[in-house]
């Protein structure tokens, strides 16, 4: 048995102190998480959180319109830029009615439909042309058909996007009224090629009011402002039939 006096001149050593101050520092250090990685689990899983808000609000939408406008780039600068007044109904009926440019064009997409009608003039309601919907004439600039261009879509998007791709920077905010994200996502029209999509939610429907689409480098693609949601007034089956 060693003496209790023996025992005191034993941790009274600097040495000994020392290595019992690195043993409890290495028994603890596996409980420290670096700040950076916790900071990108809490980023992500608010995103993941924004994102099951708005699958949950959307699950609730029978019908809605809003006003969107799109600006699409090349090489970084302005092409091409549209106005139109979106409406949905729930089973996917969509209807679009342009305002700048082609003011007056229509156009009908009854969902599960390989085809969509365009009525050209709003004065002439009988003039109607029937096209696949994926005709070069009633893409988006970007490609994108008409199927693909309610919010129930690019909700869906989002969440698939979320648990496939492997997200990089952890970018997010929010205040009481919205919250914005950055997104990394294979492209929304053929899934090739990986994207960043920065987006802002409204808190109040839990919709976007805008979305930019960039290359992976950061030159802008596109962006969709959209505005003035009404929702659930039981918009007419016949208004949504051309």
């Amino acid at each position: 048995m060693i003496p209790i006096s023996s025992i005191k001149i034993l941790f009274s050593n600097k040495r000994v102190r020392r290595l019992l101050i690195i043993l409890g520092f290495a028994l603890i250090q596996p409980l420290i998480i670096d700040p950076g990685l916790s900071s990108g689990w809490a980023n992500e899983s608010r995103i993941l959180s924004i994102i099951q808000k708005m699958e949950s609000s959307f699950d609730s939408v029978e019908d809605y319109s809003c006003e969107v406008e799109q600006i699409f780039y090349l090489d970084g600068k302005e092409d091409q830029r549209y106005s139109f007044k979106f409406y949905y109904k729930r089973t996917k009926k969509i209807r679009v009615d342009f305002i700048s440019p082609y003011s007056g064009m229509s156009i009908y997409y009854q969902g599960g439909n390989k085809d969509a009608t365009v009525k050209p003039f709003r004065g002439l309601p009988s003039l109607k042309f029937k096209f696949s919907i994926h005709h070069p004439l009633i893409k988006t600039a970007a490609g994108q058909t008409i199927d693909q261009t309610d919010m129930g879509y690019f909700t869906n998007f989002l969440m698939k996007n979320f648990k496939k791709v492997k997200q990089g920077e952890d970018e997010f905010y929010e205040d009481r009224e919205q919250a914005a994200f950055l997104l990394l996502a294979m492209d929304y029209i053929e899934e090739k090629n990986l994207e960043r999509y920065q987006i802002i939610i409204s808190k109040k429907n839990w919709l976007p009011i805008r979305i930019e689409r960039y290359h992976l480098e950061g030159q802008v693609l596109e962006v969709t402002v959209i505005k003035d949601y009404v929702i659930n007034v039981h918009l007419e089956e016949k208004f949504f039939t051309p």
